[in-house]
């Protein structure tokens, strides 16, 4: 990237999610940690079959979102240590008060269809995701625009744009936000902030199956419940250098079947390990194993509308009564194989604005004393019938048994109330029922986990629990609405300093770990496995394998 290309919001560091106004430099090259050289191989790694059709605005799981994030490039990326670097952009400048941002793109970018990237392809794509007549579960990341609250209405025209975007020229666009944000031009590295070509307006299900990209990769073809193939784009014009001649993700229903593919090098690489290695796996000589702090989150997420749970005191007292009869210690410890540490709140430790002294945080640590005892107030409100059951569902592709199976089991000894885990065979049917609120219509509580997007709490806090989210929206699937979070939340986004961004965050955390929408259990760490062959097998920020950079 030249010297001059300058992101006015540099992220000088993964402990800064917020506006830098100058002294922005060169960006580095995401090239590489191992000396191998560029090859031609294709590099096969466990993923997930996509919940969804592969488009950028509607897709919030990693089955779709690893294949997309390496397909369409944004106008940011972020670096190894989650910096963001300009991808696409040229220059993003606020105005004084950061109601407004000046966006333009680089010269020479180009879609795998031969036409060329432009402000339009920002300002239509965006606009398409956030109007509700198109459905996408990402249209909450578009809440920031001016005009977002508009293309929520009944009956709205589904080709209906934002009010807050407008079309200069073919290389620039500006951007009115409904108010200050700081962290807007860090948010432009999610992923529903992709550009799209024209040809996606003409037939959204076909370019789901068949996506047509600007990107590091370009799509080969998809194989429902076998894998989405991608190859190196050579037109690619970003700053990664890409290593290998292209990707294949592929599905599995068993996590040790993947695991095994691994160690005889059938399979690359996996970012996941199953609980059965979870214990050997750093010493198994038959394969590569990473494992380290990682930005992953993994929670209990009980539905507002289940009975006996809802936001109210009886609600919030028996929330606070099964998180406290988890022992997370003695799950990390006999289950996990010490590779996760407790939850503390709702981020993980490697985020700036983490903290493990919270106002209520002490709702996370295991007491059965207490647990008993707020259960039993409960009770006092509205009986518990003894012959019901407290139901958690988990997808078992994902390698959950054992995990939900200890959880479950610690709540039923702790209270003395029937519990029980409820597999669901694979994440695909999972989402489905997640999307449908299958869960809650069942009176279920299911498992819930989160990587961020971009290096801020407001990437944990937003898309999970802001009322905007809720209702199919997004991904706040228990459909959580508190009006004191999403101001906190917001007053957050705003602010014009690191640490008053942060304490707003906090504070809003406290209000979550008061109401407990979903209960934090652990922060598990970035962990995987590679074969033998395989050269610079790597972690992103985010804990997924830096893809570009693998060889053999």
């Amino acid at each position: 990237m030249r010297r001059n290309s300058s992101l006015c919001v540099l992220v000088a560091s993964a402990c800064s999610a917020l506006l830098v106004l100058s002294g922005c430099g060169s960006a580095e090259n995401d090239s590489s940690h191992s000396s191998a050289a560029s090859s031609d191989a294709v590099i096969s790694i466990y993923g997930p079959e996509p919940a969804k059709p592969l488009i950028p605005s509607d897709t919030n799981e990693i089955g779709g979102g690893n294949p997309i994030e390496m397909m369409f490039s944004r106008l940011v990326r972020f670096d190894s240590k989650g910096k963001a670097v300009n991808e696409i952009a040229q220059d993003i400048k606020p105005n004084a008060d950061m109601t407004q941002y000046a966006i333009t793109i680089k010269p020479g970018w180009k879609f795998t269809d031969g036409s060329p990237v432009t402000s339009q392809s920002f300002t239509k794509a965006w606009s398409w995701g956030a109007n509700a007549a198109n459905a996408q579960l990402g249209s909450s990341s578009y809440n920031i625009i001016k005009g977002y609250d508009a293309l929520q209405n009944p009956g709205i025209d589904n080709n209906a744009q934002l009010e807050g975007l407008k079309v200069v020229d073919d290389r620039t666009f500006t951007v009115d936000l409904v108010a200050p944000s700081s962290t807007f031009p860090t948010v432009l590295g999610y992923t529903p902030y992709s550009p799209l070509p024209e040809v996606f307006y003409k037939d959204t299900k076909a370019f789901g199956e068949k996506p047509v990209t600007a990107g590091p990769y370009k799509f080969v073809s998809w194989e429902h419940n076998k894998f989405v193939k991608l190859a190196k784009d050579p037109n690619y014009k970003g700053g990664l250098t890409v290593k290998n001649g292209g990707l294949e993700f592929r599905s599995y229903s068993d996590t040790t079947a993947a695991y095994a593919d691994i160690q005889s090098g059938n399979l690359d690489v996996m970012d996941f390990i199953p609980t059965s290695a979870l214990k050997t796996f750093l010493t198994d000589s038959s394969i590569q194993a990473k494992s380290q702090a990682g930005p992953i989150v993994q929670y209990m997420v009980i539905p507002s509308a289940m009975p006996h749970f809802k936001e109210d005191e009886e609600g919030r007292l028996r929330r606070q009564a099964i998180s406290l009869s988890i022992n997370r210690q003695q799950l990390i410890d006999k289950v996990i194989g010490g590779t996760a540490t407790p939850a503390t709140d709702f981020i993980s430790p490697t985020i700036p604005g983490y903290s493990k002294n919270l106002k209520g945080s002490d709702v996370l640590k295991y007491d059965s004393a207490k647990a008993k005892e707020l259960w039993e107030k409960a009770n006092t409100i509205s009986p518990w019938d003894p012959n019901a059951s407290f139901t958690v569902a988990y997808n078992v592709d994902g390698g959950y048994k054992d995990i939900y199976d200890a959880i479950t089991n610690s709540i039923k000894n702790t209270l003395d109330i029937k519990t029980e885990a409820s597999p669901i065979p694979t994440f695909s049917e999972f989402n489905a029922n997640l999307a449908h609120r299958t869960f809650t219509q069942k009176g279920m509580a299911f498992r819930g986990g989160w990587q961020p997007d971009y290096p801020s709490p407001e990437a944990y806090l937003k898309p999970k629990f802001i009322s905007s989210a809720a209702d199919g929206h997004g991904a706040n699937y228990g459909d959580y609405k508190n009006s004191q979070a999403d101001e906190l939340l917001q007053e957050a986004s705003s602010a014009k300093s690191i640490d008053a961004s942060n304490k707003k965050f906090q504070e809003m955390q406290e209000v979550l770990l008061k109401d407990l929408p979903a209960i934090p259990i652990y922060c598990d760490n970035s962990k995987g496995a590679a074969s033998k062959q395989l050269h610079g097998f790597e972690f992103t920020w985010k804990g997924t394998p830096e893809y570009w950079n693998l060889s053999k």
